[in-house]
């Protein structure tokens, strides 16, 4: 089972945030998932090797001044929370908010109130994307528009890369991938067919650092157009396309589970999820 959990957030009078209220955010979620489902099925954090819970973070027009970020009144917000595995999207699934059944459920942070104004649940399987997307034999797509909405980087012997390499997304990617479904994809050997034969071929992008405990790490955001040049074996181009659209719920990149690396895509064929 995967899920991806979308939530449209509103507030009624500005409020402000650290910028670094993305690691209590997370706490809060899986304290809460875990209170609401039985003993033995809570979401893990911070011990998992591979994260089984991707989260965005509070999305949306905000301003920012020093180390504090403000939410105004009128717009609207986007949250996004993912299970990579059963236990984990069934943690996702099982979250609510309502305190009170004549009032809209409400998500409270460091004594922040977002009022939650819609939810939106993605929900889908590891066999079912790969039957669609890869078994049926579909014409294969060529081109890929993805788009990055929270800084993403990738941990490199001790350094921290922020450029949208594909050799590095598609390792992310597939080792998410063979951690977690049924069904094994390949190994290094793929990843380096696939990054010799599908390139950048543009992008639009800027770096942005992200607040991690008491550091900051730099990223990249914006959009990049991932496009095949030269892939004879069909199957070979829907794996790729099977792991681009994985994407969305796991990913890209290092530290996805505080917010980073939250990818979009778009397809020759459709929006997977629409742009905001």
């Amino acid at each position: 089972m995967l899920i991806r959990s979308t939530w449209t957030l509103t507030v009624s009078e500005p409020t402000t945030l650290p910028r670094s209220y993305g690691l209590k955010l997370v706490k809060d979620l899986h304290q809460r998932a875990a209170s609401q489902i039985p003993q033995g099925s809570h979401l893990e954090m911070g011990n998992e090797i591979i994260p089984s819970v991707t989260c965005s973070g509070i999305l949306g027009k905000a301003t920012g001044s020093g180390d504090f970020v403000t939410f105004h009144a009128g717009e609207f917000y986007q949250l996004s929370l993912c299970g990579l595995q059963e236990r984990a999207s069934k943690a996702i699934a099982s979250l609510t908010f309502a305190s009170n059944p004549d009032l809209p459920p409400t998500l409270e942070l460091l004594g922040a109130k977002f009022h939650i104004v819609n939810r939106d649940d993605e929900v889908t399987s590891y066999e079912n994307l790969y039957h669609t997307l890869v078994a049926a034999e579909p014409e294969p797509e060529k081109r890929f528009d993805l788009k990055f909405t929270t800084p993403t980087a990738f941990s490199q012997n001790r350094i921290y890369l922020s450029l949208p390499l594909p050799s590095l997304m598609f390792r992310s990617w597939l080792e998410r991938w063979n951690h977690f479904a049924p069904v094994y994809l390949g190994s290094s050997e793929l990843i380096q067919y696939l990054s010799e034969n599908i390139a950048v071929s543009r992008h639009n992008i800027q770096t942005r650092s992200f607040p991690v405990h008491s550091g900051r790490v730099t990223g990249f955001v914006g959009t990049v157009t991932l496009q095949i040049l030269s892939l004879p074996d069909p199957l070979l181009a829907n794996v790729a396309n099977l792991l681009i659209r994985y994407a969305q719920f796991a990913g890209t990149g290092m530290k996805t589970r505080l917010g980073m690396g939250q990818t979009l895509v778009k397809t020759d064929r459709l929006y997977i999820q629409p742009e905001s």
